[in-house]
């Protein structure tokens, strides 16, 4: 059917377009080009960001600090609303995430460059929860997904004004990320429903092999989370060289943890090409681990290379994505003789 073959194009381009958002992140995060730009969703009060400090008034720290204060004020209201009293409290009462950066043309284009992307894929997630209307009378899960879809990447916009103006508090970065692997499960289903050669391989062991893995992979992201938390709290204090060797403690867990991981996955390929058709995804999946594993071995090797920062990010989310597909078709009962 044509419509499902555009469909399926439409998010599958997309779900890549997640992906290279979350790779520009990475850059963002790895150059320190968070706060490159102190307000949202403009950049300075512009559209277009300023290329030179003399463009911008003498007290722009103050008036950006001013600005972002009176944000966390209302951040705090949202938060004591949710029951996060000590949380908004921890906000409003750290000084520190009302000051100011020095004006920095690099790092203000690499986090207006980001935000371009971004707004580029909310409009291909609007596009596809438009496309996804046409389903509505046939298929009408794809269409509820597609516009849960769009929702929750309009809540991740909001919360990634939050995160500026908190200063790149670190929960809120944790938060802004989950939700970014959240979109990215979306997408995969789209992509999987929507495909003509959907194929299914239905296997309960493997189901639960499957969460398992994909269990230990969130907990693995949330500890390189600590460990880029810690990296920040010793960056101004230590050389490069001596990052690694200052965060002992965070590191030493989430290396070692790394191993449970490839482990998991190795019972996991093990189990489907022995159970199922499918061939060419669980080798995809285990080449994905051992990237996300060697590149943190890399940073950890080499200094914390800025390069490897955003690459060992997307490879751990391209993983998730391929768990979560592998997910479907394994929970699928219908079989088919196709192999993948």
């Amino acid at each position: 059917m044509k419509k499902r073959r555009a469909f399926y194009k439409l998010s599958l381009s997309t779900l890549v377009a997640v992906y290279i958002l979350i790779l520009v992140g990475g850059v963002v995060r790895s150059t320190g080009s968070g706060m490159g730009c102190p307000d949202w969703p403009r950049c300075f009060g512009n559209w277009v960001p300023p290329t030179s400090v003399s463009e911008l008034p003498e007290n722009y720290k103050a008036f950006y600090s001013n600005y972002r204060e009176k944000k966390n004020q209302r951040f705090a209201k949202y938060l004591r609303v949710m029951g996060l009293r000590e949380t908004a409290d921890k906000i409003l009462h750290d000084k520190s995430v009302l000051e100011e950066a020095d004006f920095n043309p690099t790092k203000t284009w690499i986090e207006y460059i980001n935000r371009l992307v971004g707004v580029v894929i909310g409009f291909m997630i609007f596009a596809l929860f438009i496309a996804s209307l046409k389903f509505w009378n046939t298929e009408r899960k794809l269409t509820l997904v597609a516009l849960t879809t769009f929702v929750l990447v309009g809540f991740q916009g909001w919360i990634g004004s939050f995160v500026v103006s908190t200063n790149l508090t670190p929960w809120t970065i944790t938060v802004h990320m989950f939700l970014a692997l959240v979109i990215v499960a979306l997408l995969v289903y789209l992509v999987d429903e929507s495909d003509e050669r959907n194929t299914a391989f239905y296997t309960p062991l493997g189901f639960w092999l499957l969460i398992v893995c994909m269990a230990a992979l969130l907990v693995q992201v949330l500890l390189g989370t600590q460990v880029r938390e810690a990296i920040d709290r010793v960056a101004e204090l230590a050389a490069r060289a001596e990052w690694i060797q200052a965060i002992q403690g965070e590191f030493i867990i989430h290396r070692s943890f790394s191993w449970v991981v490839l482990l998991l996955h190795v019972i996991l390929i093990v189990n489907l090409r022995k159970t199922t058709g499918l061939k060419s995804f669980p080798i995809a999946l285990i080449v994905l681990i051992l990237g996300t594993i060697l590149t943190g071995v890399g940073m950890a090797t080499f200094a914390v290379p800025a390069f490897l920062q955003p690459l060992h990010l997307l490879l751990a989310t391209v993983s998730f994505g391929m768990q979560f597909l592998l997910l479907l078709k394994v929970n699928k009962r219908e079989k088919t003789a196709l192999s993948t």
